[in-house]
């Protein structure tokens, strides 16, 4: 199989000081892209600031003949954004690559989370991707080519307990993508998310969080998981995601333990109703079976007028 390559491409990857970022920006380099490396160098929680985080990853690309450059600025704020981006372009000329990977992480359960932990993971993950997104587009838009990959979880998408800002963030970067794949597939901007599961800084000080907290948190990793926990093995995906070889658009994936797979939402066949009055409570309450039953199949609507064209076509 031909070789995936980023020669003559240019990406930004945010929260590319360590971790997934860290390795997304090494891969996209490594394969001739140039890399602009964006990095806080705060703490899990978002405190704090370093360059260093940084620097030092634009240094490791450099030393294996890389191009890449350090930014610093937050993806919380309009300006930050936009200095991202104008420092991009500054550098290399363009951009083709938007990698929204920043975040941080405050776990308490939902009674316990105070509107500061909730608006700072929020503004993060979320108002983060989608500022990055806006800053990004008209650039992508004038050269009728882009990738985007967003950062979502099993934790919004599925649940987890303690992570209330954290998962409703992550669930809305889902819904950003579906949006934004929609808006961008006829400007030639492809726009798709990740689910990684990694041990990182944010999975590490999860499992801190959670300690004594969650049934089954403190039992090590079953032998069977290998190294897949790793956070390199999340960067395939990701950047096979960012590459002009991938053609998709509007997907959810999740890379789990090794295992690369696509996430969907759907719906099942349902009970229908009459449609001129509105059903009862006990009419809802008699079909409720119905109504939860996976049996016969489910739908996956690609957008809102497309379920109202499913449901339709059934009568």
């Amino acid at each position: 199989m031909r070789r995936i390559s980023f020669d003559g491409r240019v990406g930004i990857v945010t929260g590319a000081g360590g971790g997934l970022g860290r390795a997304h920006a090494l891969e996209i380099a490594l394969r001739g892209g140039k890399v602009l490396v964006n990095d806080l160098g705060g703490d899990v929680a978002g405190r704090g600031g370093s360059a260093s985080m940084a620097e030092t990853v634009v240094e490791e690309i450099r030393k294996a003949g890389g191009t890449a450059a350090a930014n610093h600025d937050s993806v919380a704020s309009t300006q930050g954004c936009e200095a991202i981006v104008a420092q991009a372009i500054a550098e290399f000329g363009k951009v083709d690559v938007l990698v929204n990977n920043a975040g941080i992480m405050r776990n308490a359960t939902l009674e316990n989370t105070s509107d500061e932990d909730w608006d700072a993971v929020i503004a993060t993950h979320l108002t983060g991707s989608f500022k990055l997104t806006r800053a990004v587009w008209p650039h992508m838009k004038a050269q009728g080519y882009g990738r985007i990959v967003y950062t979502a979880s099993s934790a919004g998408i599925f649940g987890n307990p303690m992570v209330g800002g954290y998962g409703a963030a992550k669930a809305g970067i889902a819904g950003l993508m579906n949006v934004a794949a929609l808006e961008g597939e006829s400007h030639g901007i492809l726009c798709n998310a990740l689910m990684p599961h990694a041990i990182s800084r944010m999975a590490m000080q999860a499992a801190a969080d959670w300690a004594g907290k969650l049934e089954g948190i403190d039992e090590p990793m079953p032998d069977a998981c290998g190294n897949s926990m790793n956070p390199e093995f999340n960067t395939p995906l990701a950047i096979y995601l960012a590459s002009e070889a991938c053609t998709a658009t509007h997907g959810l994936f999740s890379q789990c333990l090794g295992r690369a797979a696509r996430v969907f939402i759907g719906a099942t066949p349902g009970w229908q109703a009459q449609r001129q009055a509105p059903p009862s409570v006990e009419d809802i309450a008699a079909h409720w079976d119905e109504i939860c039953d996976t049996a016969n199949g489910f739908d996956i609507p690609l957008a809102a007028r497309q379920e109202h064209e499913i449901v339709l076509s059934r009568g």
